[in-house]
C-alpha cells in the first residue's frame, strides 16, 4: 500500500473517530415545563442542566465575533402569540473569554430560560425550536437545534 493510500485511510479513520466522540458528547441536556399564569397566559419555561466545566451562552451577546447565542424559535399564529422576550436566569456570570478574545455573558451548571405567551382557548401545545453552543476551557461543540413541543395545563 502507498503512503498516499495509507495517509487517505488514517485521515478517514481519524474523521470518523472524532466524529462519534462529538456524538457521544452531550454537556447540556434540556427539559421543558409550563406553567399557568392565568386563564390564556402561560410560561414556558426551558432549563439547561450543564455538566461541569461547560457553559451556555447567553441571548444577549455584545459581539457577533464570538459564540453562537442562545435563541428560540416559536410557532406562533393566531392562536399563540409571545409576550414579551425570553427572560434568563441561573448561574449567569459575565467574564472575559479567552477563546474568543471577548466579554461574554454565560452560565454554568444551571441555566433558566422563560417565555411568556398568551394563547386561544383552542391553543393546546407550544412548538418550535431553541439553538444553543456549548464551550468548555478548550474546545466547543457545534451550535445544536433542539426542537421541542410543549403541552399546555388546562
Amino acid at each position: 500500500m502507498g503512503n498516499y493510500l495509507k495517509t487517505i485511510i488514517l485521515s478517514c479513520a481519524l474523521v470518523l473517530i472524532s466524529s462519534n466522540l462529538f456524538a457521544q458528547l452531550e454537556p447540556v441536556q434540556w427539559t421543558f415545563e409550563v406553567e399557568k399564569v392565568s386563564d390564556k397566559e402561560y410560561d414556558i419555561i426551558f432549563k439547561a442542566d450543564i455538566d461541569r466545566g461547560w457553559s451556555v451562552y447567553s441571548q444577549f451577546l455584545e459581539s457577533q465575533q464570538g459564540p453562537i447565542p442562545t435563541s428560540f424559535e416559536f410557532e406562533t399564529d393566531a392562536k399563540i402569540e409571545l409576550v414579551g422576550k425570553t427572560k434568563e436566569s441561573g448561574n449567569k456570570k459575565e467574564t472575559f473569554d479567552k477563546t474568543f478574545g471577548i466579554k461574554l455573558v454565560k452560565f454554568s451548571n444551571k441555566a433558566r430560560f422563560t417565555q411568556r405567551v398568551k394563547v386561544d382557548s383552542i391553543a393546546k401545545e407550544v412548538n418550535g425550536s431553541l439553538t444553543y453552543m456549548t464551550c468548555d476551557a478548550e474546545s466547543c461543540l457545534p451550535p445544536e437545534n433542539v426542537k421541542f413541543s410543549i403541552a399546555l395545563k388546562n
